[in-house]
């Protein structure tokens, strides 16, 4: 089976060409008459396997030249990276095929995107965020929307854009194609389906949550952080097998807190990208790794989710990701396009749990290594391993000094402490003027004046 096969045009096929693509992977074959079809379509492969051709090539054989200003085609993706990302696929495609492709995400100037939604577009790859915000501007018109395409939508329900996403169909035609592919399928993810899609026909390559073949997974089980970066400096010190690294952490203030210990070791040649990071600064991290000038990127799992980067040897989780999920797209990093990947998972005792939800997904057991003689096992603990000391009948006790007042604590000023009794003006100016006897008695007041 080769690309040829396809019902392809002209254009596509020397796109394809000059990219060197001969054999569409099986969820690009599978899908490219489904999705041609205009049925709604949900999408289930393992990441890696080229979702973004899946869904792009049979659109772009159906997108006729057109002048209108208004997209026809709107591709959502959680993050900003993954808008360029994917702009750059769709341009690649594009290269003979006269259309305008862009990407808008929140971080930027918007009234720059506001100028070039207002030249006009046919296909607009958007976040959730930056998309309503330009569509409630009233710059942006949805309404020739006509195919509408979901990527990583388990993350985006993560990131809690649901309520966003509910919007943005409310604001698009009731007639037009959803398009959805994912590597896992969460019960958020069935819910948001069965709500808006119209009987979508679903193409499973594999069962949500099966990895692909050709990574190689182990694990340590490691006592602490400190332990965990004498591994990664054991690992990372051979440069030949581990040439270009993804290493995975929970949150933001863990990837500095790695990133500062790496790179006293192995200075420039570590990158970090996190949501706190510009998006100009995360772009150039990616690009120097994607380049090879950076050979180990620390990145936590939102930024890294969807992001296609070559020849990725290892990736490297850390911590164990609390969601079986998030192991599933952290390995997907390496091992793409059918080539050989491995992938590391570091453990600790309170992570057992993790591990074993991740097995249960894959039905499958993650081999464990022991740690090199050569690694020291280190006694320090960071802030968030030491024990949370609690009395044992009064966990909830405050400290004393917390029921004492602070130093900004003053009394009131003598007037300030007058209580409001409500209505004292009103009963004030009645002992003064009085009130007459009846409401017709109007010279009572006069009679009791003269006296």
């Amino acid at each position: 089976m080769t690309f040829r096969n396809l019902n392809l045009n002209t254009p596509l096929f020397n796109a394809l060409d000059d990219l060197g693509f001969e054999k569409p992977t099986p969820i690009q074959e599978q899908a490219f008459n489904v999705v041609a079809s205009g049925r709604d379509v949900v999408g289930i492969a393992q990441t890696g396997t080229g979702k973004t051709f899946a869904y792009m090539l049979p659109i772009l054989k159906n997108l006729k030249f057109s002048k209108q200003e208004n997209p026809r085609v709107l591709v959502l993706v959680p993050t900003r990276e993954l808008v360029v990302q994917v702009v750059e696929e769709i341009e690649k495609l594009s290269k003979y095929i006269n259309n305008r492709v862009l990407g808008v995400y929140g971080g930027t100037n918007i009234n720059t995107q506001k100028q070039a939604v207002a030249e006009g577009l046919d296909i607009l790859v958007a976040t959730p965020g930056r998309l309503y915000d330009l569509a409630l501007s009233r710059v942006l018109q949805l309404k020739s929307i006509q195919k509408l395409v979901i990527d990583e939508v388990d993350v985006m329900l993560d990131l809690g854009f649901r309520h966003q996403l509910i919007n943005i169909f409310d604001l698009l035609p009731e007639r037009r194609q959803n398009i959805m592919f994912s590597a896992t399928m969460t019960q958020e993810v069935d819910t948001l389906i069965n709500d808006f899609f119209r009987n979508p026909i679903r193409v499973s390559i594999a069962v949500s949550g099966t990895p692909l073949d050709n990574i190689s997974q182990h694990r340590y089980n490691v006592p602490n952080f400190h332990t965990k970066v004498n591994l990664l400096e054991h690992l990372l010190g051979d440069t030949e097998a581990f040439n270009r690294v993804l290493i995975f952490v929970a949150f933001k203030r863990m990837a500095d807190r790695l990133f500062d210990k790496l790179d006293a070791i192995f200075r420039d040649d570590v990158c970090v990208i996190h949501s706190n990071k510009t998006q100009n600064y995360r772009l150039r991290s990616i690009e120097a790794f994607s380049a090879g000038e950076h050979r180990i990127l620390i990145a936590t799992d939102v930024m890294a989710r969807g992001l296609d980067i070559d020849n990725v040897s290892h990736v490297i989780n850390f911590d164990t990701p609390d969601y079986p999920e998030n192991y599933m797209h952290r390995i997907g990093r390496t091992g793409r396009a059918e080539r050989k990947g491995e992938s590391l998972v570091f453990s600790t005792e309170k992570e057992q749990d993790a591990i074993e939800r991740i097995e249960g997904l894959m039905d499958m057991k993650v081999p464990l290594l022991e740690l090199p003689d050569s690694v020291e096992i280190s006694t320090e603990l960071i802030e968030e391993e030491r024990p949370q000391i609690k009395e044992r009948h009064n966990p909830l006790k405050r400290r004393q000094d917390e029921d004492a007042p602070g130093q900004a604590f003053h009394e009131k000023k003598e007037k300030n402490k007058k209580v409001n009794q409500g209505g004292s003006y009103r009963r004030d100016m009645a002992k003064k003027y009085k009130k007459p006897k009846t409401r017709g008695d109007k010279n009572y007041n006069k009679r009791s004046r003269r006296k």
